[in-house]
Order: structure tokens, then sequence, then C-alpha cells
């Protein structure tokens, strides 16, 4: 494909570099000009990474040579860099969460419909070949109808290893603002919208302490466990949380009428298997992907710019995050209420990847 969309990042922080060589694997996207708040920092991941331009924020957003905005700013600087870029007439793709409001995620859907735009939102890893292998071994009927799922994910926090660890512990973040759209995702991926959920959780401590001895105010829940009901009648068990030393539970499993599949981790990390246990017929045994285990972060920005020049809806879209953000918003609303909570906006369920997708190509078809 000779058409290319330029690329222009705002805020080069600990996850960029990810992005840039992500994207980087697709010949239809362009990585031109990076801007951050602190254009030191933006000028050296420039010269890392031999990206053209260090921009201030405001000359990127005003830069006609620039098709899509990735928004890699912490979750509260989300909603109003995404806006801003929408309404510059750029298209944009967004770290996760979409906002930390529905408000917010709200206005930047509406943002993006009055300026004929696409949004398109973080965590791309359900379109990574684990994922499609397990989409596509619930497609088929593998292991019957689905009938419930488990999604966990428990440490100890960020503060150990995370350079600036400070915004985790505040609004928008947390385990489940953080994690929680890797995993929501990823079962929405394989079993279509949610409808209900219920949950509960709480704070362990009033503060972290960081690397350099600092204490960080905890200003959100660091232990959520919840039910997702799903239109299909499944229902999940989703737990997140920073408040485990350390645990034995499986990262994701899917639990149907003939069988079962145990996931990998949705945010990427290894190991990458898809293993099903199917009475008479597989004890265990590893799947075959059914396409390169190659991509990285940045396959959604491709996706999205494919669809662009292709006229067709895109998989990590803005009204899938906004479902995801609906459902962990509601977490929260029902930990408050002690009741369930009903969702209100379903997307269709993303297409699958095509079968054998390989490397910079540019058939990426619905």
């Amino acid at each position: 494909m000779d058409d290319k969309m330029r690329v222009g990042i705002i805020g080069v922080g600990n996850i960029s570099p990810a992005y840039i060589e992500g994207c980087r694997r697709f010949d239809v996207l362009e990585v031109t000009a990076c801007a951050d708040l602190d254009e030191t920092r933006a000028r050296k991941i420039a010269a890392d990474y031999a990206i053209p331009r260090a921009l201030s924020v405001n000359d990127l957003l005003r830069d006609p040579d620039i098709d899509i905005v990735i928004n890699l700013t912490v979750p509260d600087a989300h909603a109003d860099v995404s806006v801003r870029a929408l309404q510059a007439g750029k298209h944009v793709y967004s770290e996760k969460p979409l906002a930390t409001t529905l408000e917010d995620g709200r206005r930047i859907l509406d943002a993006a419909e009055a300026a004929g735009r696409r949004v398109g939102c973080a965590p791309d890893t359900f379109l990574f070949a684990p994922h499609q292998t397990a989409r596509k071994l619930v497609d088929d009927g593998l292991i019957g109808k689905p009938i419930a799922a488990v999604g966990f994910f428990a440490s100890h926090g960020p503060e150990s290893w995370h350079p600036n660890p400070d915004f985790f512990y505040a609004p928008g973040a947390g385990p489940m603002f953080d994690m929680g759209p890797y995993y929501v995702t990823c079962l929405v991926n394989l079993l279509g919208a949610v409808v209900r959920v219920s949950g509960t959780a709480h704070a362990a401590l009033p503060h972290r302490t960081a690397n350099d001895g600092r204490a960080i105010p905890v200003g959100v829940p660091t232990h959520y466990a919840g039910t997702l009901e799903f239109a299909s009648g499944a229902v999940a068990t989703l737990i997140t949380s920073f408040d485990v030393w350390g645990h034995h539970l499986p990262t994701m499993e899917l639990y149907g009428e003939k069988g079962t599949l145990t996931l990998p981790d949705p945010n990427g990390y290894e190991p990458r298997e898809v293993r099903a246990y199917i009475p008479g017929e597989y004890d265990w045994e590893a799947m075959p992907f059914v396409h390169a285990d190659k991509w990285k972060r940045g396959i959604g920005v491709a996706d999205m710019a494919y669809a662009i020049l292709e006229s067709r809806p895109h998989r990590a879209s803005g009204e899938l995050a906004f479902h995801v953000l609906e459902v962990m918003t509601a977490l929260e609303t029902a930990m408050h209420r002690g009741a369930y909570v009903q969702i209100e906006r379903q997307p269709m369920q993303p297409a699958p990847m095509p079968v054998n997708f390989g490397e910079h190509e540019a058939d990426v078809a619905v």
C-alpha cells in the first residue's frame, strides 16, 4: 500500500518506545513527530528513536502534516488532549483508559463525530495472536457455548519498579482503571458486550512508599472484585488488585459446555500460550496460533489507519473503549450502591483478525 498515515505522539513517557517501535512494524504508519510538556524529554526521545521532529504540544496539534495523534499522556489528561486533537482535525488513538469519567468519554466521542474523525484506544493486545487464536477457537465452537470466565490481575503495586508511580494511585488509575482495560477488552472480544455488573472494592492502605522513600497518597480502591454479565449469557469473575504479594491464580480462563481454554496475560506478556482441555480430545494442549505472533502495541493504530483508508470500521474503537470505561465505572458504582448496575451502551463485538495475517500486510479486512 502506497498510502501512509503520518503519526504524531503526544506524551513520551515510559510506554512511548513500545508505540514507536510497534508502529514502525506497519508500512501504513510513519512516526514523524513527538511532543511532551517536558520539551527536553521530547527532544531526547526524538533523538534516541530517530523521529524527525520534536515539537511543542501546540505546534504538533497545529501541524497540517500529521494525520493521527497518539495520545500517551497521563489518564487525567486523556480527554482534554484527545478533544483538542480532534478539534484540530486529527484522528486520535489514545492510551487506555479512554477517559477517567463517562462524561469525558462522551465528550471525546462527540468531538470525533462533530469533526468527522476516528477515535481508537488501547489496549490493542486483544488483536495479538494468542487472543485472536482464542477468539477463533470460541467462534468455531471448540469449547461449546461459553458459560463463564475468570480474569485475575494481582500484584503489590507498581511503586517498586515504575519511575513515576504516583498517578497509579490517583483517580483514573488504580488496579481497575490501569489493568482492567486489558481484561475487560479481551473478555468483550471473546464474549461480546457486557449488560450488567456487580462488585465491591476497597483500599487496604492510606499510602504507598515509592522507591525514593516518598509517601504516595492512595486516592482510589486498590482491590476490586467484580462480576460481569454478558448479553450472550456468560458470566465472568474479575479481580484486579495492588494488594497481593503472591498468588497461584490463573490469568484468564474461559469455561464452555464442552471444555476449557486457559488464556495468556491480556497485557501481552509471556508465556503466550492458549491451552485447551476438552475431555477425550485435548489434555491442556497448546493450540497453534491462527496468525503470526509478531505484534506489539501499534497494531490497533495500524488497523485504524487501514480502516480509514479502506472506509471500514476499526477494531480497537472509541465505542469499544467507552464500553470498557462504562463497565469499570459501573464496578465502582456497584461498590457504593451495593447493587447491580446496568450497562447502557453496548458496541458490536470487534471483528476477528484475518487468519494468517502477516507483518506489514495491508489486508486487515473485516
